[in-house]
């Protein structure tokens, strides 16, 4: 279980995983080497699973943000799990959810153009029997974007 310290040590991380331990060690209160340790369970326990860079898509020639709902034909496992393999390998898939409701995928996939796209639905939807339909909606603007969890 998270402790009062660990929240605020992964709210520190989540607005800027390169502040260094000294800092955030005198901003919760305790020494460096304590600090460490914490940052190291919470990475080994999974808590936190990456250290990245946020890219802006559109500086580095992807602008288009696409979101996906994609309903299956069958909804037997073996063919959802054929589904989710094939969008964890396509790149351009950047987000994907299992959902409930009218669709059964979520997809948040990013691209350089519409072209690119349209070949992703033909690898991606038309090859695969299973997909039964897929809707798309194109983002006109990224109004916010936000990765950090809310902790109290």
């Amino acid at each position: 279980m998270l402790d009062r310290t660990d929240k605020a040590i992964l709210n520190l991380l989540q607005q800027d995983n390169k502040m260094s331990q000294r800092k955030i060690a005198e901003l919760v209160n305790l020494s460096a080497p304590a600090v460490q340790r914490r940052i190291k369970r919470l990475e080994e326990t999974g808590i936190v699973q990456a250290n990245v860079a946020i890219v802006d898509p559109a500086k580095v020639g992807s602008p288009i943000t696409l979101f996906v709902q994609v309903a299956m034909e069958s909804e037997r496992t073996d063919l959802y799990e054929i589904a989710k393999r094939s969008f964890i390998a396509a790149p351009e898939v950047q987000q994907c959810y299992y959902v409930t409701g009218e669709a059964d995928f979520m997809l948040v996939i990013s691209v350089r153009s519409m072209g690119d796209y349209e070949a992703l639905t033909r690898r991606l939807f038309f090859q695969n029997n299973n997909v039964k339909h897929f809707r798309t909606f194109v983002s006109m603007d990224r109004v916010k974007f936000e990765l950090s969890i809310p902790l109290d």
